[in-house]
């Protein structure tokens, strides 16, 4: 594999190997740019997933220490685990059950659409739906998602799923399907087809599920111009007397610091990590940390309005045979004022295997009571879904670092505070009014509300912004203050949405890339 001299100051590191980081890489590698990717977690391949709920967490997972605050469930339920992402060699896309949605119009223009909302920090994306379809198209081809774009069919329905869909039916829903996922239903680009095998987000064994752990990274590194450094923590990043960022300082696994110089700088930590970087890297010139002149870096965090809503039906279901996410509803994903909250949801299936379902149906339960047990002997006849939708920016709501408590790099470990808006309040009754509807429809006898788990679909901290007043990036998610420094990953995001956010980090990580390699050309970064 290629190696990468420290004192190259040619190159572009890139800070994590996720869905932003892991594709502006392999991009690059494709335009003749090079880059050293730093990843903080180990190196990972098909033959370290395994089907198994809770030892995939533990190999997978980031456990280093970080507090939740705030008023929302993590201070509660999971006050050390505010965020279920992975450490390691393809990021989160390791652990993402390969939902691939994109964004509707009106989720990139939430002020224009909502206007003021008191108590919300909404505002307009730099960007535009017409503008990013392009971009879509070209990550659903990269990706290989089931459904028009690629002519690919859509993934096979499981049982679970059939229930759900009746009831759609039953109640006058229409748009429901077993896609758009990022997961082959055919052969496809050295990709097998899904076996149904299930543990979707344990990591696929098989690789027929898109992750940068299977395609961009292992391409980037072929081609001879990317180098994937794994067990490399981002410390801090360095610049020089004009302010232009010059390297990335990072401890390796003996917790030995490197000095890696850099060109540019692409930080792609995911939406906790990335903001902790930019806020440790403060400096005389940058006294309240790098790129944040406009005061926003680490706010605004979003994460979805969710909650888990499982039904028991009369006979026998198996859920957790077939994908993960083995269907999507999206007939409540609009703006309608009228329900009493602003922007929409989608409902998806979602097969929680026994462990998890034991460890999310009562937080903090040990597995003891009346009510625990009774539904857990009736699992094999739940269908239920994951509700999420969109999460409303609020400045509140955000990352900063400890005042005391340093972990193992001795950098101030990060608190992610969140409080939820009433919109979310609102949001979350409807959804489970509208679940419950489908499934008492098909004869439903219980149906569970399950608390938020831990948020996988971290977004905000480092939000676009036309005005550099009140964003951190602009359109590209180049830093206002500084030209060669990036931010690539869900932090960029100015608002949620209602879908998963993979698809949407891809699209702009392939536009991001083609940028940073025209303005390099042109010397002007």
């Amino acid at each position: 594999m290629t190696e990468f001299e420290k004192t190259d100051d040619s190159v572009v590191v890139i800070i994590g190997s996720g869905a932003g980081g892991g594709t502006v890489a392999n991009e690059l590698a494709k335009k003749g740019i090079k880059s050293v990717v730093l990843e903080a977690g180990k190196r990972l391949d098909s033959s370290d997933m395994e089907n198994d709920e809770w030892t995939m967490f533990q190999k997978i997972s980031w456990l280093d220490k970080r507090y939740s605050a705030g008023g929302w469930h993590g201070s509660v339920n999971h006050p050390n685990l505010p965020a279920w992402i992975v450490k390691g060699y393809g990021g989160s896309t390791v652990h993402w059950a390969g939902v691939a949605l994109r964004f509707k119009e009106f989720e990139f223009k939430t002020r224009s659409t909502y206007g003021a909302v008191e108590g919300a920090n909404v505002e307009d994306w730099p960007v535009s739906l017409e503008e990013m379809t392009p971009w879509y198209e070209k990550a659903e081809m990269k990706m290989g998602v089931t459904g028009k774009t690629t002519g690919m069919p859509h993934l096979p329905w499981n049982n679970g799923f059939r229930v759900l869909a009746e009831g759609c039916r039953r109640t006058g829903r229409t748009d429901y399907n077993s896609g758009p996922m990022a997961i082959n239903s055919v052969e496809n680009d050295d990709r097998p087809a899904c076996q149904q095998i299930g543990f979707c987000m344990q990591g696929c064994a098989i690789g027929a599920k898109w992750s940068t752990m299977v395609t961009e990274l292992p391409r980037a590194e072929d081609s001879g111009l990317s180098e994937i450094r794994t067990d490399a923590m981002a410390l801090k990043i360095e610049h020089d007397a004009s302010g232009k960022v010059t390297g990335v300082l990072y401890a390796d696994a003996e917790g030995n610091q490197h000095l890696q110089k850099a060109r540019v700088v692409c930080v792609a930590g995911n939406s906790i990590e990335s903001p902790r970087l930019l806020l440790n890297s403060a400096s005389e010139m940058f006294p309240d940390g790098l790129a944040n002149s406009s005061g926003q870096v680490g706010k605004n965090y979003m994460c979805h309005t969710s909650t888990g809503i499982y039904a028991v039906m009369p006979e026998k279901v198996h859920m957790f045979r077939g994908t993960s996410v083995a269907g999507i509803v999206g007939d409540d994903v609009k703006h309608e004022p009228a329900r009493g909250f602003n922007g929409g949801y989608y409902l998806e299936f979602l097969s929680l295997g026994l462990p998890f379902m034991g460890a999310f149906l009562e937080p903090g339960n040990t597995g003891w009571g009346r009510s625990f047990s009774r539904a857990m002997e009736q699992y094999d006849h739940m269908s239920g879904v994951w509700a999420l939708g969109e999460d409303l920016a609020q400045e509140q709501n955000g990352v900063t670092l400890h005042g005391s408590e340093m972990d193992q790099h001795g950098l101030p470990v990060p608190i992610v505070a969140k409080t939820p808006h009433n919109n979310d309040h609102a949001m979350t009754a409807h959804m489970v009014e509208s679940t419950s509807q489908i499934y008492e429809s098909v004869g439903a006898t219980d149906i569970y509300e399950l608390p938020p788990y831990p948020a996988s679909h971290n977004m905000g901290t480092n939000r676009m912004h036309a005005d550099a007043d009140k964003g951190v990036v602009n359109a590209y998610g180049q830093s206002h203050d500084i030209d060669n420094l990036f931010v690539s990953d869900g932090s960029q995001f100015t608002s949620s949405g209602a879908c998963n956010p993979t698809l949407t980090i891809v699209a702009l990580a392939i536009r991001q890339a083609e940028y940073i390699a025209q303005e390099m050309n042109a010397q002007n970064i």
